[in-house]
């Protein structure tokens, strides 16, 4: 196998869903050896959220791969002595308790760079480590609705709407990942130190959404929803096929907007002195939206694709996830790809999330039994003896 572009660097991963140890994922993708950190009686919450098959949780056997399995009670004296151990020898913790906690604990940042200077750390939460909410609990969906996204997304006379799934909590391990390689390089290529990272989940979807502060900053304007429609730019929505397909029309290029009027028969259009700009197109979005979704009504959705396609104009079917697994360029990139398990055999789950031509990511394995690896991180790391296991196990703390 080629050389893993983070050889040599340890994750401990002791934060819970999601945001955390999807960045700990991440990482453990392109060669991080990650070791995740589990309460010895309750286990990863993703371990009983979710879907499973034969018994195996499945948002555990993706979200699980290529880490390191332990046990340990940090709550417990022990079990925090213990801790002190194993992040002594780290580069990367990953934690999302409430702030606070890990000071309780007798884990602060203070403590921890006092035995490891050059230690990375990670706190993610939904408010930050201060300020009026810090202590509040929060999941994503506190962040998909204190950011302004909801309040953005559904129809116009409808309610504010939450995505189906963790979107927050993708965006802000992403944003983990990339902050913990920013300390890394700073602490490696330039001569720094470790640091802590404070990462407040609502943050992230702030900048995702674009430019709304300044708009309200400069302008005041406060976005509404306006469904599948665009403020900036028209056509922009989803429209029927005649063989019930949908599909998503943009033109957020003007010459994509003129070749799509051409496309649809009303090449006049292209004159209108409104049409000249995004936001001229937007203001006549239901005219547009009569013509461009009432062509696409006559027609079968492979007819559509062609003549979008011959036209240079951009459109795409609305996927559920079977498509994805049928459709050609997914196949080509391998963006679902297979990964064998010792329970459950082959199964397909998303690919590493790019492809590198030196240094290329893998999945080696999928997530393991709780506990797994205690006594190779335990014994053959960190030195303990088959007692002091023996011992820590009757305790309660592993």
């Amino acid at each position: 196998m080629p050389p893993a572009a983070l050889s040599g660097i340890t994750v401990v991963d002791a934060a819970t869903l999601f945001a955390g140890p999807l960045a700990a994922t991440i990482l453990g993708d392109y060669g991080a050896d990650v070791i995740k950190i589990e309460h010895p009686g309750k286990g990863d919450p993703s371990r009983g959220h979710g879907p499973s098959r034969d018994g195996v949780p499945l948002w555990w056997t993706m979200l699980g791969r290529n880490k390191h399995t332990v046990t340990l009670d940090l709550g417990r004296a022990e079990g925090a002595q213990l801790a002190k151990r194993l992040l002594a020898g780290a580069d990367v913790l990953i934690e999302n308790f409430r702030p606070g906690t890990l000071e309780r604990w007798g884990l602060s940042p203070e403590v921890l760079h006092e035995l490891n200077p050059r230690l990375v750390i990670a706190r993610v939460t939904a408010f930050g480590q201060f300020g009026p909410y810090a202590h509040r609990p929060g999941f994503g969906t506190i962040a998909e609705a204190m950011s302004g996204f909801a309040a953005i997304t559904g129809e116009p006379d409808g309610p504010p709407t939450l995505p189906p799934f963790g979107l927050a909590d993708g965006i802000s391990a992403l944003t983990c990942a990339q902050a913990v390689m920013t300390a890394l390089y700073h602490r490696d290529a330039n001569g720094g130190s470790g640091q802590v990272i404070d990462l407040a989940i609502v943050e992230p979807m702030l900048t995702v959404l674009g430019m709304q502060a300044m708009a309200y900053d400069q302008l005041g304007l406060v976005q509404r929803r306006t469904g599948n429609r665009s403020v900036n730019n028209a056509p922009r929505n989803t429209y029927r096929t005649r063989d019930g397909r949908w599909v998503a029309v943009s033109t957020s290029a003007q010459a994509v907007a003129e070749r799509v009027l051409r496309l649809v028969g009303r090449p006049e259009v292209i004159d209108e002195p409104w049409f000249a700009s995004g936001a001229g197109r937007a203001a006549h979005a239901e005219q547009l939206d009569a013509y461009v979704g009432g062509w696409i009504a006559e027609r079968d959705l492979a007819e559509v694709a062609e003549a979008f396609e011959d036209a240079q104009a951009a459109v795409a079917p609305i996927y559920d996830i079977a498509d994805v697994f049928a459709d050609p360029q997914y196949t080509a990139l391998d963006s679902v790809t297979t990964v064998d398990d010792p329970v459950l055999g082959p199964v397909r789950m998303p690919n590493v999330l790019y492809r590198m031509t030196a240094t290329p990511g893998r999945i080696g394995w999928t997530g393991r039994p709780r506990g797994a690896d205690n006594d190779a991180v335990y014994r053959d790391r960190l030195g303990l003896t088959e007692d002091e296991l023996a011992a820590l196990r009757t305790a309660g703390v592993i």
